[in-house]
């Protein structure tokens, strides 16, 4: 992409949002959108387990009031752009122990309960306003920046998903069991489907992408199109 097109999304207040279920692609593919725009990545579903991790197992349990106090003084700032950018939690880089998997299941459980979801969407619109990004989450475009011009949802079977999965999560360092895994994804597809606040499901003007058999390249130039009007790269 030209230079002149990249400072003409800088310049605005782009946000572009990409939600789906876990092992989906959309933490791949929304890395490699924000580098080609040139603008900044945020990995939202990071931002809960930040807050999973710093409050412990079965924190949502506790009350609202100590949920609070729990969470004061806790803030979110975004650096880079595309995959250099870089979420920080009170101006600190979030650690590789987020990405376990049981602290997944913490986070999924806390992001149910009003008072969470509340303090993480004003803190990710505030990040918004600062900034142009590609907010990467499940509830992106249906309620945190419903006002996005460009939204897409991904999709792929439960099999695929956990696949992904698990090879993102040797990538990093992290041993899980596959079968656990999918087991893991299954009850969290569950709890964010049916939840009752903010549940996984495509914002009503998203693009709803079937990742099944496209590389991550592949989803991202789709959507690179579409975001800067580009013609097809084989047309």
């Amino acid at each position: 992409m030209a230079e002149q097109s990249r400072e003409h999304f800088i310049d605005q207040p782009l946000i572009v949002t990409l939600d789906g279920p876990a092992g989906s692609g959309k933490t791949t593919v929304a890395k490699m959108v924000a580098a080609r725009l040139g603008i900044a990545y945020l990995d939202t579903g990071a931002m809960f387990r930040a807050f999973a991790l710093h409050l412990g197992p079965q924190s949502w349990t506790r009350s609202e009031a100590d949920l609070r106090n729990g969470l004061a003084g806790l803030g979110f700032a975004v650096k880079g752009r595309g995959e250099e950018s870089a979420l920080l939690l009170n101006g600190e880089p979030l650690g590789a122990e987020i990405r376990q998997e049981e602290v997944g299941m913490w986070a999924s459980n806390l992001a149910r309960l009003d008072v969470v979801r509340e303090i993480l969407k004003q803190a990710q619109q505030r990040l918004g306003a600062e900034t142009p990004l590609v907010a990467e989450g499940r509830d992106m475009g249906s309620v945190v920046f419903p006002q996005a011009k460009f939204k897409f949802f991904l999709e792929a079977a439960p099999e695929e998903r956990a696949r992904r999965r698990w090879l993102q999560l040797k990538e990093m360092g992290v041993e899980e069991d596959l079968d656990a895994l999918a087991e893991n994804l299954r009850r969290r597809d569950d709890q964010d489907r049916n939840r009752t606040i903010a549940p996984l499901k495509p914002a009503a003007d998203a693009v709803i992408i079937d990742t099944a058999g496209l590389t991550p390249e592949a989803v991202a130039e789709r959507i690179v199109q579409i975001v800067a009007r580009l013609p097809a790269a084989d047309a």
